[in-house]
């Protein structure tokens, strides 16, 4: 029976390495059908198949390489790290590992790190490029990176503002009907926006940057009008857009600007007889330089590990549903 024995250093313990009653190596020896025993500092691989045995001993090696630099892994981040050496192992990829991919990324002052691969290219290709369309489920960190990214520009000062905004589809744009001012009108659909912020300044620097303008949460449809310069500008939930109101905010962008519109096609709240600006823009802007698009899929959720399971059940029923439409 193949062996291979990995050596632990003595400032790793087991028990973060494992997790409480050694439920990482446990959830090993049953996804790979391999032994694994500790003994002293040293961990040994059994099992029958060789090919398997250096996966697991890749995994382990990750595991004692984050815990070393005091990455702390949680169990969807673990979870990850072993989907993504199966699935290079399934395509005869060479692969580095997934920690190697990830750890020199970092955003806002490198607080923020990617936790998947798609996230660490989509950091990239938000540095390199003007305009990025992000297009993936909930839960991808679409919105999230990019504010990071954007206050990031902002106190490095290469760019002087930030631009937030989103579509107000629940008050179908109409937010003049709407009684009190306009901050208490749109509030609402901009609290996702303003939660992120929160996440990554003090109140205080924020009610400051928001009080002289140097952060702006606005409704899609008050950016008419306006060319926005030396800004980063955020636009989210853009599956709710409209053709023109796609259109209408690509071309508000100004000298030194930088532009991601984040959005999930597969949650389109418009009006059925409306096309999705971000369905469309597709076709309109594949292949034109300093324009990106990146494709995060439910490999990449970090939310509640429950949430890639409902995506791929709607994904499932959503393909069945049209199916039996196209047989019928």
């Amino acid at each position: 029976m193949p062996v291979r024995k990995i050596h632990i250093p003595k400032e790793v313990e087991m028990s973060e390495l494992f997790g409480e009653y050694d439920r990482k190596a446990r959830f090993l020896q049953k996804r790979f059908d391999v032994k694994l025993s500790i003994i002293g500092n040293e961990v040994w691989i059994k099992g029958e198949d060789s090919n398997v045995i250096e996966i697991v001993k890749d995994i382990v090696d990750e595991l004692i390489e984050m815990n070393t630099d005091g990455h702390l892994v949680d169990w969807r981040e673990f979870e990850y790290l072993v989907e993504q050496h199966e699935i290079m192992q399934k395509e005869e990829t060479q692969f580095g590992g997934y920690y190697k991919e990830i750890k020199g990324t970092s955003v806002l002052t490198n607080k923020i790190k990617p936790k998947t691969v798609g996230q660490k290219r989509y950091i990239e290709i938000m540095r390199k490029n003007d305009i990025v369309f992000s297009i993936g489920p909930a839960g991808t960190g679409k919105t999230y990176l990019a504010v990071a990214m954007a206050v990031d520009f902002l106190k490095s000062g290469k760019v002087q503002r930030i631009i937030l905004t989103r579509p107000a589809v629940e008050a179908g744009e109409k937010l003049g009907f709407l009684p009190g001012t306009l901050s208490e009108k749109v509030d609402p659909y901009l609290r996702p926006l303003y939660d992120a912020l929160m996440d990554m300044l003090p109140m205080d620097r924020l009610n400051y940057y928001k009080d002289n303008g140097i952060v702006e949460v606005v409704p899609l449809a008050y950016m008419r009008g306006r060319t926005l310069n030396n800004s980063f500008i955020i636009l989210d939930e853009a599956q709710n857009s409209t053709y023109q109101q796609m259109k209408m905010f690509l071309t508000r962008i100004g000298f030194n600007s930088r532009a991601v519109i984040t959005g999930d096609i597969t949650q389109i709240d418009l009006e059925r007889n409306q096309d999705s600006g971000l369905v469309l823009v597709q076709r309109v802007l594949k292949n034109i330089d300093g324009i990106s698009f990146v494709y995060l899929t439910d490999q990449d959720v970090v939310r509640n590990p429950l949430v890639k399971e409902i995506i791929k059940a709607y994904d499932l029923y959503e393909r069945e549903e049209r199916t039996d439409e196209k047989g019928d």
